[in-house]
């Protein structure tokens, strides 16, 4: 089961400090199932931010690979950058 987590969810950079979850969620909803959407710093947050990080979480793996192709898409005032997310998967050292 955590292998599929992984395997379902892009980290999104580059966000506009102005943009809004639920712009979030309606751009990549296009893409498939969004499962949970977070983004940092949260809407409510009262910290100032120059960029602001998104994670989207699909039902199906196969929109990670789509959802990709969004990256350098301008949205807000932005260029977006999408990158599969490995969550959980820490560097082992070295034996």
């Amino acid at each position: 089961i955590a292998s599929s987590w992984r395997q379902s969810v892009v980290q999104v950079t580059n966000v506009s400090p102005s943009t809004t979850s639920e712009q979030m969620r309606t751009l990549f909803g296009f893409l498939g199932t969004i499962e949970e959407l977070k983004l940092f710093p949260p809407d409510d947050s009262q910290m100032p931010v120059t960029s602001r990080v998104c994670f989207v979480k699909f039902q199906e793996p196969e929109s990670v690979g789509v959802s990709q192709h969004l990256t350098n898409t301008v949205f807000v005032d932005r260029a977006l950058i999408v990158v599969p997310f490995a969550e959980g998967l820490q560097k082992q050292p070295p034996r």
